[in-house]
């Protein structure tokens, strides 16, 4: 119980995106938000761009496989969350916390930023979450072995996926109930590469300018039914709608990361809104506050965390068809 914890001073390991860790000392009641204050300052990062990092919850499995288990609300308490974690061989580390790559310019004059954008992008290129050219990869190097980190990064930021965040290898309900997929989100859009029945893989992208809404579910009933759904070894699913028109079709996630995607989401929807504002001083936009985190209660088959706002007309990509689904239209509902 977290009201139950006594204050007292510990110390904790704070992973950088370069495998590496420092050592800060704490308070056991110590919130996330502070904790990255004290980690922040440790290593010379400008406090005013505090808000462009986070803490996570992130273990590294095998062969060194990188997942990002949650992102730590600044209400959380770090030394608690990672003792209670469910998921074995956690650390907490310290990450880039925005969705939009162009973003990485407002932090270049700071050393200490620059330093973490230039780990962690070597990092996601490792493990392969970037996914550059052979040509990108060369000249990469190049810029890498010079240790030129304004270049390396400039040229990464034209690399597909790169500022994205890989979740694991997850399941969904396209094209059939159990297929497999690995979803990367970023710069306004869901990346899904999914694996069809013939062992073939088709990538297909929503952009988020045409998702109307979404929605986390606590699953763990369904697995004690019969069909399809005993297929199905995760205990949370994110749906969300898109639309065009009278055209509506619905993607159906299943993964333990469910809140993760979902705050990622979230984001990326705050960085689009602030974009919007600047251009457009005299619209009144509304922007959820970064620094604040809204709690949930979670229960048994109930909708958790449901967002909604205005579709805008955008082109959704997919490998073969315009429309992922079958279409549906109003009068069919």
């Amino acid at each position: 119980n977290t009201f139950d914890i006594t204050p007292k001073k510990a110390y904790l390991d704070i992973f950088l995106p370069n495998e590496e860790s420092i050592k800060i000392e704490i308070i056991t009641s110590d919130t996330a938000e502070r904790v990255l204050e004290v980690a922040s300052h440790k290593i010379g990062l400008c406090r005013e761009l505090l808000g462009y990092f986070g803490l996570f919850l992130i273990r590294f499995g095998k062969e060194g496989k990188l997942s990002v288990v949650k992102k730590l609300a600044d209400f959380e308490l770090p030394y608690v969350s990672l003792g209670s974690s469910e998921v074995e061989n956690c650390k907490v580390g310290l990450r880039k916390w925005y969705m939009d790559p162009s973003l990485d310019s407002t932090l270049m004059d700071c050393r200490a930023a620059l330093d973490l954008l230039y780990m962690q992008a070597i990092q996601d290129i490792e493990k392969e979450w970037a996914k550059p050219t052979q040509a990108q990869r060369q000249k990469l190097e190049a810029f890498q072995k010079e240790d030129n980190q304004t270049k390396f990064l400039e040229l990464a930021r034209e690399v597909q996926h790169y500022g994205y965040l890989q979740l694991d290898p997850c399941t969904c309900d396209y094209p059939e109930p159990g297929s497999g997929a690995v979803l990367s989100v970023g710069n306004n859009e869901i990346s899904c590469c999914i694996t069809l029945p013939d062992s073939q893989t088709q990538d297909v992208i929503f952009q988020m300018s045409r998702v109307k809404c979404w929605q986390v579910t606590f699953l763990g009933t369904l697995l004690d039914m019969d069909g399809p759904q005993r297929t199905f070894n995760q205990n949370l699913e994110l749906r969300f709608q898109y639309s065009e028109d009278s055209c509506w079709q619905w993607f159906v996630i299943y993964t333990k990361q469910a809140f993760l995607l979902s705050s990622c989401l979230k984001k990326m929807i705050s960085e689009k809104m602030v974009k919007l504002a600047a251009k457009n001083p005299e619209m009144q936009i509304e922007v959820p506050e970064q620094s604040k985190s809204k709690k949930y209660h979670i229960q048994q088959s109930q909708q958790k965390d449901y967002s909604s706002f205005l579709s805008r007309k955008s082109k959704i990509k997919t490998a073969k068809d315009d429309c992922v689904f079958g279409n549906i239209k109003e009068e069919d509902l």
